[in-house]
Parts: C-alpha cells; structure tokens; sequence
C-alpha cells in the first residue's frame, strides 16, 4: 500500500495516488502510440474483402477460368500481349480448347529480380504434344497506375491473379523488355503428374474467379502457390524452407530435390536453362516455344562438346 505524509509545506503527499496516476498516463500513451502505429500500417489498406470487381490495370483486367470435360479442357482468356514496352502493349484474349491426354511436360521458369538475385518470380509452364504450351503466373493483381511495394505485398493491398498466357507474352515481357535473366528447366513430372497438376492448377484458377483472395508476399505468392500445388498431389515433396521464402534459391532447391530433368551438375544445367538469347533470336516467330526449346536442345549438345579443360576436368 501507498502512504500519505503531512509535508512541512503543508501539502499531503501520498505515493500510491501518484504512482497510479503516472503509470496510467504511462498506459494512455503506449495504447495511444499503438494505435496511431496500427493505423498508420493500415492507412489505405484493403483491410475489408478481396474483390475482382475493381478498375483493374488493363493488362489483368480479365481473369481466366477453365471448363472440363473428360480429356478436353476449354481455357478461357489466354492472355497475349503484344509488347512494344513494358509499358506499352496491346491486350489479346484468346481461348482455346486443349486435349489432356496430349500433356507431356510441365517447365518450371525462374526469373531472378536483378537488383535482389536472391529473390525471384516463378513460373509453370504446361507442354502439348511438344507443340502447344500454356504458361501459368502467379501475381498482384494491379489497380490502374498501382505498382508493386513488398511492404504493401504483406498488408492486404494488392488481390491474387493465376495468369494463364502464350509464353510471347508471360516470356517475352521479361526477357525483351523488362530485361530479367530467365531460366527454362524442364521438370521430371510423369505425363500422368504433368495432368494432375495442371488440373489441380485449374482448380484454382476456377476458385479465384468466383472468390477473390488477397496476395500475400511471405504466404501466398508465386512459389507458395507453385509448392502448394506440388505438395497436394505429393505431401511433403517441396519441404518449405528458406529456398521458398527466397526464391532465388528455388531452382537450386528443385535441382537439390531431384525435380528437374538433368544428369549434369547444377552450374551446368543452369547454364543451359538461360533462354534469353533464344527469346530475342525467335521473338518473332509464330512458333516461339518450340524454338526456344530446340535452342535450348542444341546449346547443350554445344556444352557437352567442348573439349576437358587442361587438368583433365570437363
């Protein structure tokens, strides 16, 4: 208990009153702090729900949504960009109707962010007959004149998007025109897995057009949702880890795991995988995936040819 003392200036003193009456001044003002924090971090946040109902940018303005029946898979909204900039494009829709029992391979791209290698945005990309191929981008929907902040990316600003494309729009913007390094491996998955996980990527992509969700940049990205995928048709296959958090380091990972189709050591197989130079030689060509692909073949066969270095090591 607090005690009162009758001072010689004939005040009454007592500590217990004083002592409350600071720490609950003390505790105004730390709530008070806190909230103005709070408030500050939410300040314009979509704090409310997700919505595919906004003046979206109009290169994410249309979502895509699939209808299947048995081995015919019916895509609606193929985006296809045609880019003069990375600012500057036209926007192309297409649908197209695709046979399962034609899906072959499925690559996993990898386009490490230049100013932070050791992040990166991730990619699939679904392979027909070896002729037809349908990618898949995980991203922020954008808002008319919004950009992307990592800050932001975890405070509920910005809904999720599955973009389903042609590779000359979801390759060329990055190789082209936003200048990215970009990485084609091609996996190991079955034809068999190839389907299952290319249907169970629909899924999601019908969920997200009837119920909208928020991205998240630690939690639900391009590579959560990549491992996600992999994961549900094989639990615990992508352990996660610091390679999904960073994605930069996710190519590696996935060689580590045994994913990618590669006898070679990973600096070789890397190396192999860059697609940029045939991105620029073929940008033009109607068959663009497929010539990316046999550049890719015969740059390693150039690889595989060249002579051991002195020593004796290849």
């Amino acid at each position: 208990m607090g005690r009162c003392v009758l001072r010689g200036d004939g005040e009454l003193h007592c500590d217990h009153v004083l002592h409350r009456m600071f720490a609950a001044m003390q505790t105004v003002r730390l709530v008070g702090g806190l909230s103005c924090l709070l408030l500050v971090l939410l300040a314009g946040c979509k704090v409310w729900r997700p919505s595919n109902d906004r003046l979206w940018s109009a290169d994410q303005a249309v979502l895509p949504y699939a209808e299947i029946d048995g081995n015919r898979v019916t895509i609606h909204n193929i985006r296809n960009c045609t880019y003069r900039s990375e600012t500057d494009y036209t926007v192309e829709h297409y649908d197209r109707t695709f046979d399962l029992s034609e899906l072959e391979t499925v690559d996993f791209i990898v386009v490490p962010f230049a100013e932070a290698p050791q992040l990166a945005h991730t990619m699939l990309s679904f392979g027909f007959g070896g002729r037809d191929y349908l990618a898949c981008s995980v991203e922020i929907r954008k808002e008319m004149g919004e950009t992307y902040s990592p800050i932001k990316g975890m405070l509920r600003q910005y809904e999720l998007m599955y973009v389903l494309g042609d590779e000359r729009d979801l390759v060329l913007l990055r190789t082209n025109h936003r200048l990215s390094e970009v990485y084609l491996y091609r996996s190991r998955a079955t034809p068999q897995q190839a389907r299952e996980l290319f249907l169970d990527v629909l899924a999601r992509v019908n969920k997200l057009y009837e119920q909208p969700e928020f991205y998240n940049a630690l939690t639900n990205n391009c590579t959560t949702n990549i491992v996600q995928h992999v994961n549900r048709l094989a639990p615990g296959r992508v352990p996660y880890g610091l390679a999904v958090l960073l994605p930069g380091y996710s190519d590696r990972y996935a060689y580590d795991l045994g994913l990618l189709d590669t006898d070679a050591s990973f600096e070789e197989t890397r190396a192999r995988a860059k697609i940029n130079m045939a991105a620029w030689l073929y940008r033009d060509a109607p068959d663009f995936s497929v010539r990316i692909r046999q550049h890719l073949g015969q740059q390693r066969n150039s690889l595989l040819a060249r002579p051991p270095l002195p020593g004796g090591h290849g």
